[in-house]
């Protein structure tokens, strides 16, 4: 059968360098880190108490105090991202048939920071079980999903999609096929994540997977720098509205861009670790290539996984070298979680953002904090070290990787009519 095309025609943001699409836009070309001490709660006796935490939002400024107390945070800032998207994409009930609107919203933990509170209150009260009424459905990670299609009367294909940090790339790919099969005109698709809780960054420390530089914070994410000691936590939500190429057209729709491809893969190889050769990132690249019926050398731009771990760094980076051979030297590559810190299930949406903002308005957002070259890694890549670069962007790809072997990638392609 003849596959539907997908553009994309809403976009919504919400991010630790900045709370709307234009100011998160604005801080990745401006190079601004998201990283500061930990407000969230007390984190003076973490091994890690920096973070990139979403700045100055209060739920009750978007929905009323009723509807905020039940959802954790994570579903909060799912609502926030999923409205301005609808809101971009000029969605409404009287221009769409709302059963041909679905919802495929992802997160990787989803209410982990309402399930610590559960426990603790339990704990605390002697063993009494007094339970919010509200604690299953604030924690299950689904309920982002549910919450936007009970907003706006969605009623198409509606649930989330978990891969760890590789989740909303997988639920981008879910949400286009969905499409491209004609079982839907539209999905409402992204992620959220908000873990920078005790259980979050002490989890995450004691598996000594993030930076514990906590005298200079801003600096910390450093993707391919030689001096990197891991990942930056961090909390966002991103949401794009995906969107059947003749049902656009025919409602009058703003095309940002298309969505020309994804594949998925895995590495089978460790719990956490990437394969040292990066084979399942260098599949899934390929994978996705073949989706889109790209060459290699129509990508002009990676925004990597990049979350300055020793490991990860250098496999990705091999990775990209095998599957685009001579051409990798005319990519542009970065890694802007060096500015958001790493947002878990909600990365890959938020960096697929930023790839199509490259589309749109041609020029690559940088990878900041590079102080070292790593002599372990190829000095003839283009990181786009702390500047943007300004060059034509014909196609942009967005690479996630999460624990557990999961690889995700999504291409994104100027829209041609």
């Amino acid at each position: 059968m003849q596959l539907k095309r997908v553009v994309v025609t809403g976009i919504g943001a919400i991010t630790p360098i900045g709370n709307t699409l234009e100011e998160y836009w604005k801080g990745l070309l401006s190079g601004v880190s998201g990283a500061a001490p930990i407000t969230l709660f007390d984190a003076s006796k973490f091994k890690t108490r920096f973070a990139c935490e979403v700045k100055g939002f209060e739920p009750t400024s978007f929905m009323d105090r009723k509807e905020a107390r039940k959802m954790d945070r994570f579903a909060q800032l799912a609502i926030v991202a999923s409205d301005m998207a609808v809101k971009d994409a000029g969605i409404s009930k009287e221009n769409v048939d709302c059963d041909r609107v679905g919802v495929i919203f992802a997160s990787g933990i989803g209410g982990l920071t309402t399930f610590q509170e559960e426990v603790l209150n339990f704990a605390q009260g002697g063993g009494i079980p007094r339970f919010n009424p509200f604690f299953i459905p604030k924690m299950i990670l689904d309920i982002a999903a549910g919450q936007i299609s009970m907003r706006h009367g969605f009623r198409g294909p509606n649930y989330a999609v978990v891969s760890a940090c590789a989740s909303s790339t997988n639920g981008m790919i879910a949400a286009a096929d969905t499409i491209r099969l004609g079982k839907a005109d539209i999905v409402i698709s992204g992620g959220s994540e908000a873990v920078i809780s005790e259980a979050g960054v002490g989890g995450f420390n004691a598996m000594k997977a993030m930076s514990e530089r906590n005298d200079d914070p801003a600096t910390a994410s450093r993707p391919y720098d030689k001096d990197r000691d891991g990942f930056v936590m961090g909390e966002a939500s991103g949401c794009v509205i995906l969107e059947e190429y003749e049902h656009a057209i025919k409602r009058g729709a703003h095309i940002y861009c298309e969505l020309a491809g994804g594949g998925a893969t895995a590495d089978a190889y460790h719990l956490t670790a990437p394969h040292p050769e990066g084979l399942g990132a260098k599949n899934v690249m390929l994978a996705a290539l073949k989706d889109a019926g790209m060459r290699p050398d129509e990508i002009d731009y990676i925004n990597t996984h990049g979350t300055s771990t020793p490991l990860g760094d250098g496999a990705e980076v091999k990775a990209i070298t095998d599957v685009f051979g001579e051409h990798a030297y005319q990519l542009n590559i970065s890694g802007t979680k060096s500015m958001t810190g790493h947002c878990l299930g909600a990365a890959g949406v938020i960096e697929s953002i930023a790839c199509i903002q490259s589309v749109i308005h041609d020029i690559i957002p940088p990878t900041i904090n590079h102080f070292t070259d790593d002599p372990e890694l190829d000095p003839r890549l283009n990181f786009t070290f702390n500047t943007p670069q300004q060059r034509t962007v014909r196609a942009a790809l967005s690479n996630t990787f999460g624990f557990g072997g999961h690889n995700a990638c999504v291409i994104f392609k100027k829209y041609v009519a």
